[in-house]
């Protein structure tokens, strides 16, 4: 158990934290464990997801990586330099329904990555800064970012989450409840062979670059899909959830060999850290005081919380 422990908390501190400092709780969900082959979620299960809306209209998928920051694709904002366009809802869970816990917020800044120009760039990830930092609440949690070093092997099973269709070329339904689908990662490499399966493209040019992974069965059926871009693609460590991917694009949705392609989160570690410098701060931030909950807390926290979820496993 002590082995344990320690390796559990190793992970949560190099994960968002280059030292020992405090550090944002993240990745912890206290609800029970484009989206094709999935199923409804559990309103709570993945409080670091949010909805990206243009001028009201949903759009995206995103992800909450601090009090005021949140993670999507690139290709999702069209005009980065007016934000006023765009808006960002997190706590949600059924779209065009009720959500209690649902906070809507406006955009500051949008930061898209230099890199992407169109479908199958490199770089294809943003950073989108709220004008408020939100509240965290148990249905409002941000989650972890792995560092640089991070390896996610093929075949370790993760989960991606969204408001996309159910079907290519599908319609979303007018309440449209979040859905979870479980499906193997794919490294890049073996991922570009298979997108050149059935494909007219020479295979001296590459598909699917270094800055990807992908996720998804050989024959197909499970796959994010419209509407699913620029959410997470999580998975769980030790009772902790790290993102591995922001969904980025595929053929179409849950074909055999063409599995769902994903920027990998951790290949862009300096690049967040460029611009949200406060996710690998070294000062501590003391516990909120007031009528709220901070996302910040001390080391000393992580390690309860730590020890908290391997007595759950």
């Amino acid at each position: 158990m002590g082995i344990r422990i320690g390796v559990s908390l190793l992970l949560l501190i190099q994960a968002v934290s280059p030292g020992l400092s405090s550090t944002t709780v993240c990745g912890i969900s206290v609800f029970p464990s484009r989206i094709v082959g999935g199923s409804n979620a559990v309103d709570g299960e993945w409080p670091w997801q949010v909805a990206v809306s243009n001028n009201g209209y949903f759009i995206c998928g995103g992800s909450l990586i601090s009090e005021q920051w949140v993670l999507s694709a690139a290709h999702c904002f069209i005009y980065p330099s007016i934000p006023s366009y765009y808006s960002i809802a997190v706590g949600m869970y059924q779209l065009g329904g009720s959500n209690p816990h649902g906070v809507t917020v406006e955009v500051e800044q949008i930061i898209k990555n230099s890199q992407y120009t169109e479908t199958g760039d490199r770089g294809d990830i943003a950073l989108v800064k709220l004008k408020i930092p939100i509240t965290c609440t148990d249905y409002i949690i941000p989650i972890c970012l792995p560092s640089a070093s991070a390896s996610f092997q093929s075949g370790m099973e993760c989960w991606i989450t969204g408001w996309g269709t159910r079907t290519s070329g599908g319609s979303l339904p007018s309440i449209n409840t979040l859905q979870k689908v479980m499906t193997p990662l794919i490294d890049y490499k073996q991922c570009d062979q298979m997108y050149h399966t059935g494909s007219s493209i020479s295979i001296d040019m590459v598909i699917v670059q270094e800055d990807k992974i992908c996720s998804g069965y050989k024959e197909g059926g499970k796959d994010s899909c419209q509407g699913d871009s620029g959410g997470p693609l999580v998975c769980e460590v030790n009772g902790v959830w790290f993102q591995a991917g922001v969904v980025s694009w595929g053929d179409r949705c849950a074909l055999p060999n063409r599995p769902g392609v994903y920027t990998l989160v951790p290949a862009y570690e300096s690049w967040i850290k460029t611009y949200v410098p406060e996710l690998f701060s070294q000062n501590l931030t003391p516990v909120s005081a007031d009528g709220g909950t901070s996302c910040y807390r001390t080391l000393w926290t992580l390690v309860l919380l730590c020890i908290l979820s391997l007595t759950l496993f």
